[in-house]
């Protein structure tokens, strides 16, 4: 009789991470489930038994990296199930969800669509068995109930809810996403509490719509540690904001739309619970724009909006995206664009000219602008968005901030990087730190230090250590 052969290591999964961080938070839920269940992770294609790649569907670019970054798992590797946004998109050929993927790389093991985790791990455990009982092995590498996370250890990125209830023209998530499903407010704050007790020093909150949570559930009352906290924004963000004080921590909001409700939230900016910050999704002001844009929102009532946010929190810094070209936008209309952006002083700014998203109902719209026309209004906007952006800079030269070391060479004693409360990673500018006049002083990534601002460079702000 021939015994089973013994596995002497555990199998390794190889894996990508493509797109927002809504996709990062799935990423994080998949490898944590995989080294629950004792699979290892490889760095490389070649090294791994299978490789999942996590893809993004939203805008023509994305889908082209995805499908790239997929077949080039499959050239060094063979085994390759496929995850994310791009999963749920159909192909020319048939109108089932995956259908794009299946078309494009027959030879891909398994297709899901995003928020997928077990539908991931029944393909890896079919491809892959599982090496041993997840019931009594430990998860390494995790922090507590919040998991393995794939940013580094001093910030991480909190998924509040799922989904959209918008349908926005231009955008094709809920289709693949599907309608809001807000996760229960306890589970939310006690992911949030392991995050902290693990070192985490800022928060990123983080959802399709931050501002609508709880809406899908109408505000139902939920517990945390034995007290009862209503499922709704105003509420999560209170308590999120006293937890992080007992820690030391920021909080910072992501995808907030402007809502009359989100003016509650002010007072705890302007108290210094949560970050004086918002990240707001605007794509255009023009009123008529934004009906084509189906925008739950109206472009006047935001520059009023925003008005009153700055008279509650002076300290307030908006960050939003734009996007230009849309289809039928006059020349009067983008000038208006440009007119709110000066007058509303938006602090930090991105812009797309707009691409045509494969599904979406902004294709069937008429006055379609050239390529070179939606072009030419992107780089007019961000020659705008630069100059409010360096000229709201400029007015910080002088103060002193907190910083967030996010790197620092040798202790910093050569300087280091950083972000101020105005700076999201990897979306806004840096805090170049330069070497501490005092010997004494020391930089050590994951903390904070105070700064004096002697300079700007660009979008980023040039300081001494105090």
């Amino acid at each position: 009789m021939n015994e089973a052969p013994v596995q002497n290591s555990a199998p390794k999964i190889g894996f990508v991470s493509l797109g927002c961080p809504k996709a990062l938070t799935d990423s994080e839920l998949i490898l944590t489930q995989l080294r629950a269940e004792g699979y290892e992770t490889s760095k490389t294609f070649a090294g791994a038994d299978l490789v999942i790649v996590n893809t993004c569907g939203f805008i023509d670019d994305a889908v082209k990296e995805s499908l790239d970054t997929i077949g080039e798992a499959l050239a060094e590797n063979g085994k390759v199930i496929v995850t994310g946004c791009l999963g749920a998109k159909a192909g020319h050929a048939s109108s089932d969800a995956g259908s794009l993927v299946r078309e494009m790389h027959p030879s891909v093991l398994a297709v899901t669509g995003p928020h997928a985790t077990q539908e991931v791990m029944d393909a890896v455990h079919t491809h892959v068995p599982k090496p041993h009982d997840p019931f009594i092995d430990l998860v390494p590498e995790a922090r507590g109930v919040a998991g393995i996370k794939l940013t580094p250890k001093h910030y991480a990125y909190l998924k509040i809810s799922e989904g959209c209830n918008h349908r926005c023209s231009f955008c094709i998530i809920p289709s693949m996403r599907g309608d809001l499903v807000s996760r229960p407010i306890g589970d939310v704050l006690n992911e949030a509490r392991a995050l902290f007790e693990s070192g985490v020093k800022e928060l990123l909150v983080v959802s399709q719509d931050t501002s609508a949570y709880g809406v899908d559930v109408k505000y139902r009352m939920g517990f945390w540690d034995g007290k009862p906290v209503k499922t709704r924004m105003l509420d999560l963000v209170a308590q999120m904001g006293e937890l992080a004080k007992q820690y030391g921590a920021w909080v910072r909001l992501h995808y907030v739309y402007p809502y009359p409700h989100v003016d509650e939230v002010l007072p705890l900016m302007a108290e210094g619970l949560v970050l004086p910050y918002l990240d707001v999704p605007f794509q255009h002001a023009h009123p008529d724009v934004l009906k084509r844009m189906k925008r739950p929102a109206n472009g006047e009532k935001n520059m009023e909006r925003i008005l009153r946010w700055r008279e509650s929190c002076p300290d307030i810094v908006i960050r939003s995206t734009f996007i230009a070209g849309f289809p039928g936008e006059t020349e009067a209309e983008f000038r208006y664009l440009l007119d709110f952006m000066q007058e509303a002083q938006i602090d930090r700014a991105g812009c797309f000219a707009y691409s045509p998203v494969e599904g979406a109902s902004a294709n069937e719209l008429d006055g379609a602008l050239p390529e070179a026309v939606r072009e030419e209004r992107r780089a007019r906007f961000m020659e705008v968005a630069e100059r409010v952006s360096a000229a709201k800079l400029a007015r910080r030269v002088g103060a002193t901030m907190q910083v967030l070391v996010d790197s620092a060479p040798a202790l910093g004693r050569k300087g280091g990087v950083g972000r101020s409360y105005a700076d999201a990673p990897e979306i806004d500018g840096t805090v170049r730190l330069l070497p501490p006049e005092k010997a004494s002083k020391q930089l050590k990534v994951g903390e904070f230090t105070r700064a004096r601002i002697v300079a700007t460079e660009g979008h980023d702000l040039i300081a001494m250590p105090i």
